[in-house]
């Protein structure tokens, strides 16, 4: 990422709280959780890396190759698991999102990405335009009940485990969604 490292560092620190906290999800005792959760790990990981400043650190040549390969074969176990779940098909779209922006950094060496030397600048604006309308909607899905709809409150429940809060969960996507949108712009 190019711009000011304060940013960089904020996104480093967003995206890797969100992969800590999906690694806490896997312990959830739903199995399908705990997938979801291992796939959203491996992106927050993933995209806090690829988002430290390059004034800091700049990665060697061969790691955007092996970027592109580990978020392709997670693009393609998305599309495996999309059978059972829909959900799998936002997880397939973010991994080849993350394939797109380390090809996008490995064709420009000197800086962390850019579109002066590479980039489908329409591949770009409809990855914005995909993860805009995700944090959109995503932010909206965090609204309480009693306030999305003018109802009264909300009932409570059992004892949760942090694995298995869906809030919680939603606030997990809608971050790294957010950090998406501003990986892309910066690229």
């Amino acid at each position: 990422m190019h711009g000011p490292a304060s940013y960089g560092w904020l996104l480093v620190a967003l995206c890797a709280a969100t992969g800590a906290y999906c690694l806490l999800r896997m312990r959830s005792h739903v199995e399908e959780q705990r997938r979801a959760a291992g796939g959203e790990a491996l992106m927050g990981f993933g995209m806090a890396a690829m988002a430290v400043p390059a004034a800091v650190f700049t990665p060697p040549t061969w790691a955007w190759p092996l970027y592109a390969a580990v978020f392709g074969a997670a693009a393609l176990q998305a599309l495996w698991s999309a059978r059972a779940s829909a959900h799998h098909l936002h997880h397939m779209v973010g991994a080849s999102a993350m394939v797109y922006m380390a090809v996008a950094m490995a064709a420009s060496p000197g800086r962390h990405g850019g579109h002066g030397d590479f980039g489908i600048p329409l591949l770009t604006a409809a990855l914005l335009l995909y993860f805009t309308g995700y944090v959109l909607l995503s932010g909206v899905r965090l609204l309480p009940v009693s306030v999305a709809t003018g109802g009264g409150s909300g009932g409570g429940g059992g004892a949760v485990g942090w694995g298995d809060r869906p809030e919680l969960a939603r606030a997990c996507r809608l971050s790294m969604g957010i950090a998406m949108v501003a990986m892309l712009l910066t690229l």
